[in-house]
């Protein structure tokens, strides 16, 4: 996250690190603990230990039920993605943008000269380090990269030897939404700047058209009156991407037999929830996209 959220009997080691942050590393220290686990993050448990608190999200409507498969749902997928830009299309920079307390450098199975940067404020970086000090990443290089993400980050990236020669994988998760649109915009404008011909990008984006949906409208409430509002809706993916240069897809998660696995309680309760909300989109930056 670009900005810090409100927590409440945080140690003082946790100041500036986001409420967010918490509720979802302790997410995925559940998930990882399921025998149908999505994926494993040994380190999550770790990161609740030292805050000796993780909080929830606010409120107490539909969308908060479903969120942890959600976060499990979300987590696969674009750990998927970001696996095949490197082994398949030979990518070798990965950037996090808002990592927080992301560990896939730690946790996936890259192959070998991935360099992947983790982009964020300084206060999540220096609790984060507590935990991963002395720790060897699973990546050829990891590289922490202090940066304010409404501010100059791309100068920050290129300093920490970031290439902008070399294709790169970007991955915006739970981040958009928490910027206004002009920030969303400067943010995008930015990244593509920075890509190379066959770079690739994940992103996690709110349906605009579902923003007042009665499966929607509560959590976007609750949020709203905890002081982290959703602030960023999307209704054309494809379109909104294809206008700054890339080539976008919606993930169709019914496609997706972990997926449809997982969401099955939900689905049969309510059908529709899977278009409803969330929306999972990947793009690439074509040649002459420039």
């Amino acid at each position: 996250m670009p900005m810090s959220l409100p927590y409440d009997d945080t140690p003082a080691d946790l100041d500036g690190v986001s409420a967010t942050a918490l509720w979802t590393v302790r997410m995925r220290a559940q998930e990882s603990a399921r025998a149908d686990a999505l994926s494993h993050d040994p380190l999550a448990a770790e990161f609740l230990a030292r805050a000796r608190t993780a909080g929830a999200p606010p409120g107490s409507g539909l969308l908060q039920q479903v969120l942890p498969d959600w976060l499990a749902v979300r987590t696969r997928f674009f750990d998927d993605h970001l696996l095949d830009a490197a082994h398949s299309g030979g990518v070798r920079q990965v950037v996090l943008l808002g990592a927080g307390l992301d560990t896939r450098a730690y946790r996936l199975k890259w192959p070998d000269g991935v360099h992947v940067f983790e982009v964020d404020l300084p206060a999540v970086h220096a609790f984060k380090e507590q935990v991963l000090q002395g720790r060897a990443p699973t990546a050829a290089r990891r590289t922490p990269v202090t940066a304010d993400l409404l501010a100059d980050w791309g100068a920050a990236l290129r300093a920490a030897g970031f290439d902008p020669g070399r294709p790169t994988a970007w991955l915006c998760e739970g981040l958009l939404f928490y910027l206004p649109p002009e920030a969303v915009d400067r943010l995008v404008t930015v990244v593509s700047e920075l890509s190379a011909p066959g770079s690739t990008l994940g992103a996690e984006c709110l349906n605009a058209d579902a923003a007042d949906s009665p499966f929607v409208r509560p959590w976007l409430q609750a949020l709203a009156g905890s002081g982290t509002p959703w602030v960023w809706h999307l209704a054309d993916a494809e379109k909104w991407w294809g206008a700054r240069g890339w080539q976008a897809q919606v993930a169709d998660l019914l496609g997706l037999p972990y997926a449809v696995a997982r969401f099955a309680p939900h689905l049969a309760a309510h059908p529709g929830l899977e278009t409803g909300s969330m929306i999972l989109v990947t793009a690439v930056r074509p040649v002459g996209g420039r």
